[in-house]
């Protein structure tokens, strides 16, 4: 059938979507999420069919295509199209084959993966893909297949071994080691090209902070000359086609917090061989409120990832931290990024608890390159890790190098304690939640500053934590959160 293309003037932002009249559809038998195979000339596209149901948004004799679509087939509005019927892809049949509870092969896999990153499932497919994985489990080869796959189907950095980075689950405010630890890493003489995640749920992540003091935002050929010229770089991986189904995957999984172990395995594991990582340390934080419990779960999970990373060739080291409170004294970007150049820079403003764990973790993966543990405290204390640092954050695209020019947001309410004793409870859970109402991330100068941790003797009237916010209304806000809270105990 021969079609006059409307140009529907909105992007999809993934799949490739045709908007049929009823009519037409009707005539050839068409219904909601069928297939059809859009030609102009010698460019085609598959696109997922939805139906207009009255002639206003599609008139009969047009088709309504998305941006997405439009580009592919280079068309314009009022160009005509022939439609041919095309059948679901293959790996649809794989997908209901994991509905059932059967195990899928490598190529069963692959086929999935590859058609989740060409935009060739739906939203309901994939989820449907990863409700079977949730539901029925992965396998241990069908885990390393998913991990090959998320690695095969997007771009992959080269560098000459051996390749370090780390991974935390995370679920612990703060706890920016990893800006602590490259720097360290890197002036050893190690590789360790760090992509990270923006933040989701929680008031920060690395690209979030990182992107305070330099550019993260960098093509690949940037990043590998960073690497190149530094030893190492803190980079979001969103901006770059490395493991392009993860962050797929991880749209879909969100909404209903679907997180299947298979999947968080491959999912850590992908964006670390897409930089082609051969050692790698994982951080398991446990606590009542981190994502991981309980020692038991964190053993487990150590277990799993050792094994997936066997199966990839990837020595993988696991370690297990306190994850019961939050981790340095600022949370949110601004904040958490003048805590690392305090502790990069030797300061006697410098959190102890991110400096002593940012060491641990440094010392632990020298030990994996078969180098001294001591040398991690001797390069943070001798000024070579800030130093490194330096030359990282210029090579990005600089930004700012010094933590006294880093002003959080000029509305402030400060929490007081209310009686003496000493603090025996502080709620990662809130603390997160009342940064992210202040406007962290968004707001890079938004978040909190603690001033006690756990255990800390206080007296009635000092401060133990203060809000910032760069707008007055989400300041107000976040405080009526506080308020109803339970953030901070004192006994």
């Amino acid at each position: 059938m021969r079609l006059r293309v409307k140009d529907m003037d909105i992007a999809t932002g993934g799949v490739l979507i045709a908007l049929l009249n009823h009519e037409d559809a009707k005539k050839l038998d068409l219904h909601h999420e069928d297939r059809i195979m859009v030609k102009k000339g010698r460019k085609s596209a598959i696109a997922v069919v939805d139906i207009a149901e009255t002639g206003k948004a599609v008139p009969k004799g047009t088709i309504g295509l998305f941006e997405e679509s439009l580009d592919k087939l280079n068309a314009k509005n009022r160009d005509f199209v022939e439609i041919l019927m095309e059948k679901k892809p293959e790996s649809v049949r794989f997908i209901k084959r994991k509905l059932d509870g059967k195990t899928l092969t490598s190529d069963q896999i692959y086929e999935i993966v590859k058609d989740i990153v060409d935009n060739k499932l739906t939203t309901i497919e994939t989820t449907y893909f990863i409700s079977g994985s949730y539901t029925n489990g992965l396998s241990e080869n069908e885990t390393i297949a998913l991990t090959r796959a998320m690695i095969d189907t997007g771009d992959v950095l080269k560098f000459k071994d051996p390749v370090f980075d780390k991974h935390c689950i995370g679920g612990v405010p703060g706890n920016r080691t990893t800006m602590i630890v490259v720097p360290i890493l890197a002036a050893a003489g190690l590789i360790i090209p760090k992509t990270s995640s923006r933040s989701i749920t929680s008031p920060a992540g690395t690209a979030d902070t990182m992107e305070v003091l330099a550019n993260v935002s960098l093509p690949l050929k940037k990043i590998k000359s960073v690497v190149e010229k530094t030893n190492g770089c803190m980079v979001w991986g969103g901006a770059v086609n490395l493991a392009p189904a993860d962050d797929k995957i991880i749209k879909v999984e969100n909404p209903l917090s679907i997180d299947s172990e298979g999947n968080l395995l491959a999912s850590i594991l992908a964006k670390k061989g897409s930089v082609s990582s051969t050692h790698v340390l994982i951080d398991i934080p446990i606590g009542n409120e981190a994502k991981i419990k309980t020692r038991k779960e964190a053993l487990h999970l150590k277990r799993e990832f050792e094994k997936i990373g066997k199966g990839l060739g990837m020595k993988i080291k696991t370690v297990i931290t306190d994850g019961n409170q939050p981790i340095g004294k600022g949370i949110g970007p601004l904040l958490e990024a003048r805590d690392v150049l305090f502790v990069l820079m030797n300061s006697p403003l410098a959190p102890r608890d991110l400096k002593e764990k940012s060491i641990y973790l440094a010392e632990e993966m020298l030990a994996m390159a078969g180098m001294e543990r001591k040398l991690a405290r001797q390069i943070l204390g001798s000024g070579e890790a800030y130093e490194k640092m330096v030359e990282i954050i210029k090579a990005q695209g600089e930004k700012c190098i010094l933590p006294g020019l880093l002003k959080p947001g000029k509305y402030q309410y400060s929490v007081r304690a209310w009686r003496s004793g000493h603090i025996s409870h502080i709620s990662n859970s809130m603390i997160s939640k009342i940064a992210r109402i202040a406007g962290a991330p968004k707001d890079k100068g938004a978040g909190i500053y603690i001033y006690k941790q756990k255990m800390e003797k206080v007296k009635k009237g000092d401060k133990i934590m203060s809000v910032f916010a760069e707008n007055r209304q989400e300041l107000s806000f976040a405080v009526e959160i506080f308020r109803q809270s339970r953030v901070f105990e004192i006994k």
